[in-house]
């Protein structure tokens, strides 16, 4: 699966939400799996929209087709736009599914890496990572990408603001110690999403 992750900064928020309304013609598109987003709990104006293709080709094909007549709805209305391309590497809990309407948040980090220490930052992930997470109150499901070699994605879905807020504070800091992450990583950013329902297709 192809995971697809667009930020951009809003100048015209009700023209960029009437855009984003159309994006309900990737229904029937081949390969589609699904898309949502919703805005930055951290930075005003920034919107972020994640979509899930089933492959890279399916995906090369639909921007080459369709998505300049669905993008046009929204020109103009943002600026700073930024879109990255993972691969899904594994889940994060079991059975990640591109649904977003039983979450209200999604957790994003985008993780550089040193390119001799991916391996190791990878199974951390899966080691130490994933199984705290699974654990969590209120996690519902996410995912694990990686787009260069020294690039990684790690998407999380919660139940609520509440929930996450309780895992960032009791375990964070643990487990950035026992994974080794500061020997891993060398830029770490990311952000808090409020996902807005009528953006989900």
């Amino acid at each position: 699966m192809l995971v697809t992750w667009m930020c951009c900064t809003v100048v015209d928020r009700p023209g960029f939400e009437r855009g984003q309304r159309k994006w309900a013609g990737l229904l029937g598109e081949p390969g589609f799996r699904g898309q949502g987003g919703g805005w930055s709990r951290e930075r005003p104006g920034v919107a972020h929209v994640f979509a899930f293709w089933e492959s890279r080709s399916l995906y090369d094909s639909f921007m080459a087709r369709s998505h300049p007549r669905l993008a046009a709805s929204q020109s103009g209305t943002y600026r700073n736009a930024q879109s990255k391309l993972f691969d899904h590497r594994f889940d994060v809990k079991t059975g990640f599914e591109p649904r977003f309407g039983d979450t209200d948040l999604v957790r994003v980090a985008h993780c550089r890496v040193r390119v001799e220490r991916a391996d190791h930052f990878a199974l951390m992930q899966e080691k130490v990572w994933n199984p705290a997470m699974a654990g969590s109150p209120g996690m519902v499901r996410g995912l694990f990408g990686q787009g260069r070699p020294d690039e990684f994605l790690v998407l999380s879905m919660w139940q609520s603001a509440a929930e996450h807020g309780k895992y960032q504070a009791e375990r964070v800091r643990r487990l950035t110690v026992r994974a080794e992450t500061e020997a891993d990583v060398v830029d770490l950013s990311g952000d808090i999403v409020e996902l807005e329902p009528a953006w989900t297709v």
